[in-house]
């Protein structure tokens, strides 16, 4: 009897031993790490759910579940079957809540019960939190968490309040569901949707084609510009931080010369009347640019010229700390400052009147840099993979996927297992981030060693 009970003493110490080495690898283990065993954890979790009978109402691959899984959490929306019909209620429940789980951060929502409770986050929390939303210098994690919930709830809220009426006259199935499945799909830039065609019979609808415009903006834009308007109305000041002034300019201007080129370049949309032909350039480029990836338009119908000014606004994508994809729109401001400022061989590097310290510079250099280094090689695998598709079409399902958009010209579909394999990669690393993704695989030295500077002619 002492025996027995001095091994399950025994096994009991070993089991906490394990866990407070656990818990020891956690902390000493890079924020980047965290956030990809994260995301993952919640995809595979997804998957097994999806892959649950109650879920599906057909017969689906193991790796098609996988791949919805994945656009799910990534909050993408490529989908390799219909999720309308092939998912049940629950299953489409589930869907939702991985795209809940992944725009606003797989950590965040835990993190906010835990604030309402005891008003603090542990030190783990904490650094995950400023690693998923890359927080600048000076903002509280614990404060930006509770705006983070709060925003996202009021307007998803806001969402089914315009949406259910619209859906109620046009007689769509499940009025109620539809409008609360596609307000959070919306607001987190997911591009999921119940219907087979997207938005494509919305076409001409102004009010529906505003409602997730505004929802896709205001996910798109990040959640860095409302702690700072949330700061400005508190202290009483009256102008934006920079970050937040660029976010916006840059939104507005990829918004109007987006609209402008389609509508001078699309052949297609020349056939549809003058306000719906405005409604469906605009939309077009917002979901693009916001990486919603929902469409109204056929994107596989579309000529090369505009398929090309969708390839850059998705490539840029959204904001940082927000719901979408893409290398971000800070990211291109901090790379045209470089370019313009190398061209004026000026000592320092400058955007909008403004001198962009070294860091950011670096991290927007690598940025770029890793995103089309993954690019290619996606390009290539596929390439192999679909070798009936051309180049322009594989280019086009990359740059979607890793800039988590959404947005597709029927490949998706058709793709062979090994080829749903690279775009969930891709959709995985535009998740959690190009560089972070970058950062978590890479091998961490324990010191930096000094070397002597040498000069390299480039």
């Amino acid at each position: 009897m002492a025996d027995a009970n001095a091994e399950e003493t025994g096994s009991r110490n070993s089991f906490v031993r394990a866990l407070a080495g656990f818990r020891a690898s956690l902390l000493r283990a890079e924020p980047a790490q965290l956030l990809v065993l994260g995301y993952g954890a919640y995809m595979i979790v997804g998957w097994a759910i999806l892959a649950m009978p109650f879920a599906s109402e057909q017969a689906v691959e193991a790796v098609d579940h996988l791949f919805i899984a994945v656009s799910a959490v990534s909050t993408t929306g490529l989908v390799t079957v219909d999720p309308g019909t092939t998912y049940s209620f629950w299953g489409e429940l589930t869907i939702l809540l991985l795209i809940q789980a992944g725009a606003v951060g797989y950590m965040t929502i835990g993190s906010f019960t835990i604030l309402i409770t005891q008003h603090k986050l542990s030190r783990l929390r904490e650094k995950v939190t400023k690693a998923a939303f890359s927080l600048p210098d000076g903002y509280r994690p614990t404060t930006f968490l509770r705006t983070v919930i709060i925003f996202t709830l009021i307007c998803e809220a806001a969402g089914v309040a315009a949406l259910y009426p619209m859906f109620f006259q046009a007689d769509v199935e499940n009025a109620l569901w539809s409008a609360i499945f596609h307000s959070i799909s919306a607001f987190c830039t997911a591009g999921f949707s119940l219907n087979s065609n997207s938005f494509v019979d919305f076409r001409d609808h102004v009010g529906i084609n505003a409602v997730l415009s505004i929802l896709s903006l205001l996910g798109a834009v990040g959640f860095l510009i409302v702690v700072d308007a949330w700061r400005n109305l508190t202290s009483g000041k009256t102008h934006l931080g920079f970050t937040s002034k660029v976010i916006l300019r840059l939104t507005v201007l990829f918004l109007v010369f987006g609209t402008v080129l389609l509508l001078i370049t699309e052949p297609s949309l020349r056939a549809l009347g003058p306000t719906e032909r405005v409604t469906a350039a605009f939309f077009q480029t917002m979901t693009a640019s916001t990486t919603v990836g929902f469409n109204t338009h056929p994107i596989g119908a579309m000529g090369l010229s505009s398929l090309v000014v969708l390839f850059v606004l998705m490539a840029i994508g959204a904001s940082p700390a927000g719901t979408g994809g893409g290398l971000k729109t800070t990211t291109f401001a901090a790379m045209a400052g470089l370019v313009r400022s190398t061209l004026k061989q000026r000592k320092h590097v400058t955007f909008a009147g403004r001198r962009i310290p070294l860091r950011r510079l670096q991290s927007a250099t690598a940025t770029t840099a890793f995103f089309f280094t993954l690019l290619v090689l996606a390009v290539f695998f596929l390439g192999l993979t679909e070798a009936g598709a051309s180049l322009d079409v594989i280019l086009f399902e990359a740059v979607s996927a890793l800039g988590t958009v959404g947005l597709s010209m029927g490949l998706t579909g058709e793709l062979s297992d090994l080829g749903k394999l690279v775009i969930i990669v891709l959709m995985i690393a535009g998740r959690v981030g190009i560089l972070t993704f970058g950062i978590a695989l890479a091998v961490h030295a324990e010191s930096e060693e000094e070397l002597e500077d040498n000069d390299l002619v480039c």
